[in-house]
């Protein structure tokens, strides 16, 4: 079970145990068969890990930041990354990382619907400006476009991979043909 999400780990054929992050949720290990894995489209992940102690972390937030003035809780505050990056770092330096020393990897921002507000970019952003401040070195690099990101951890190495989602047209469907019976016995009755 992971501290952070809550979320009791699937150990899979391939012998890992994949963990699923979803919005707002947060994710670390330093156990390298623990495989963390999301979907996001304008949200961004940030995958970051301590190649010393062996020990890394996901996080999946929705939006940047709130609005100036807005009251947010403590549960709706993890779904921003400004408080997802620091809750992460803080449940990391738990587990013997130093800030120091953390490596990141970004994925996500992706703008879905064009015409609507640029939300994906505005969050990409966000978490490169955020590693900047923290000096934090950017490792990988894959924000931005129009489609959506699958993205995997394995955070106590610090491996990651990410694979576009792409939306596949809808089947048409297929009517089945009515399966006619033989009668129960071979007379034909006429009405």
């Amino acid at each position: 079970m992971t501290p952070a999400t809550g979320r009791t780990a699937m150990l899979r054929a391939d012998g890992f145990r994949h963990v699923s992050v979803v919005q707002g949720e947060r994710g670390v290990s330093a156990d390298p068969q623990v495989l963390f894995a999301t979907v996001l489209g304008s949200c961004v992940a940030a995958c970051l890990y301590d190649p010393d102690a062996k020990v890394g972390g996901i996080n999946h937030f929705l939006l940047a930041e709130p609005q100036p003035g807005q009251v947010v809780d403590a549960t709706a505050a993890q779904r921003y990354g400004v408080h997802a990056m620091e809750l992460l770092i803080n449940d990391m330096l738990r587990q013997g990382a130093r800030r120091d020393r953390l490596r990141a990897h970004l994925y996500g921002g992706a703008n879905l619907h064009q015409g609507m507000r640029p939300i994906g970019t505005a969050n990409a952003e966000f978490a490169v400006r955020f590693l900047q401040q923290d000096r934090i070195p950017l490792i990988v690099r894959d924000l931005g476009g129009h489609a959506a990101r699958r993205v995997e951890f394995q955070a106590a190495l610090g491996r990651s991979r990410a694979k576009i989602v792409r939306d596949a047209p809808p089947e048409a469907p297929v009517r089945a043909r009515p399966v006619f019976q033989p009668a129960a016995s071979g007379d034909v009755e006429l009405f």
